[in-house]
């Protein structure tokens, strides 16, 4: 008989391992570069509430708590519909503003969890944050 020609069962039953690694090895790299790309939803409507807010501030001097001065009143979420944009002031006088992004839909399982903004431009989490950073740096 020639062994020759063709491929054994058992070289076939390798060379689908070895695919079937490397595909979870590359399937678990593309979800972390998907968490990565979608936060940039979530910073676009930061700093555009941010940036609302302190033009709002220049004219009124106080901050405003109504998201829809800002085009966010019938949209409950950010453009990409992968953040929930939440805003609260800070004190009577509305001298302080926090906004957070909230993650929902397919981006509710990221490392990073609810992000947000304040009027002195503190951004948490924090690059020095090991475990929430750990899918890629949040900001």
């Amino acid at each position: 008989m020639d062994r020759g020609k063709g491929f054994t069962l058992l070289e076939v039953l390798i060379v689908v391992a070895i695919v079937a690694i490397l595909l979870v090895l590359a399937s678990a790299s593309y979800r972390h570069y998907v968490f990565r790309a979608r936060r940039a939803d979530a910073r676009q409507m930061l700093m555009s509430i941010a940036h609302a807010e302190e033009r709002w501030y220049a004219t009124y001097n106080r901050y405003t708590d109504d998201l829809g001065k800002f085009g966010y009143a019938n949209a409950s979420s950010s453009p990409g519909a992968n953040y929930e944009p939440l805003l609260s002031l800070d004190g009577e006088d509305a001298q302080h503003y926090v906004v957070a992004a909230l993650p929902i839909n397919h981006q509710a399982g990221d490392a990073c969890g609810m992000m947000t903004l304040d009027s002195t431009g503190k951004k948490s989490p924090d690059r020095a944050d090991a475990t929430a950073n750990a899918n890629g740096r949040c900001w």
